[in-house]
């Protein structure tokens, strides 16, 4: 069976209550049954921390072992050079994802410097994105 990890980075825990007009009114817990449902012949794991050493030790944990990973890195998408260089470091691929448009907000979101070692990035799609990605995931 495959195995692929779903990561979610800082404030990503406030999902259902954090900007609702941006990122929607549905908790990633919720949605997490959703995606189980939608892929029940593969094993999907969930993981989710506000700090940043803890999402590059998962990484580097899963990173050599699991079919894929799904990585919303949050705010550490825009800044994160050992994110990106954790990403780099490991073999298996990585599908960035972004619920909102990254590059429709603030400039800064514009640059994704964990992308560059990413197989793909997703953008804009809302909670969907995450399906996409773990389809794109399976299709490897």
């Amino acid at each position: 069976m495959k195995q692929i990890q779903i990561i979610n980075g800082p404030n990503l825990n406030l999902l259902g209550v954090r900007e609702p007009e941006i990122y929607g009114n549905q908790t990633f817990e919720d949605f997490f049954i959703t995606i189980k449902k939608i892929f029940p012949d593969y094993s999907i794991h969930y993981y989710q921390s506000n700090h940043e050493g803890d999402l590059i030790d998962i990484l580097h944990k899963i990173g050599f072992t699991y079919d894929g990973i799904v990585l919303n890195a949050g705010a550490y998408t825009h800044y994160s050079y050992a994110l990106a260089d954790a990403i780099k470091a490991i073999k298996t691929p990585v599908v960035e994802v972004h619920i909102s448009d990254i590059y429709a907000r603030e400039g800064f979101r514009a640059t994704s410097v964990t992308g560059v070692n990413c197989v793909k990035i997703i953008s804009g799609k809302g909670l969907d994105g995450y399906v996409e990605a773990i389809s794109d995931l399976i299709e490897l």
